[in-house]
């Protein structure tokens, strides 16, 4: 009844999905590409947190 009060888990980890990846853009674009990859990385694997969670909810 009042699933609109709860939080959604995907839109937050879209934001924290978002931001690693600004913070990635902005470490290749100073030369950084230690940082930039491990970056991806991370980006990578909240990608796949938020696939899961959508999968889930179909």
């Amino acid at each position: 009844m009042f699933s609109f009060l709860k939080p959604d888990p995907v839109k937050k980890l879209r934001k924290s999905y978002d931001l690693i990846l600004e913070q990635a853009m902005q470490a290749q674009r100073k030369g950084d590409i230690k940082t930039y990859s491990l970056l991806t990385a991370e980006s990578e694997q909240v990608w796949a947190k938020i696939s899961a969670l959508e999968a889930v909810n179909k």
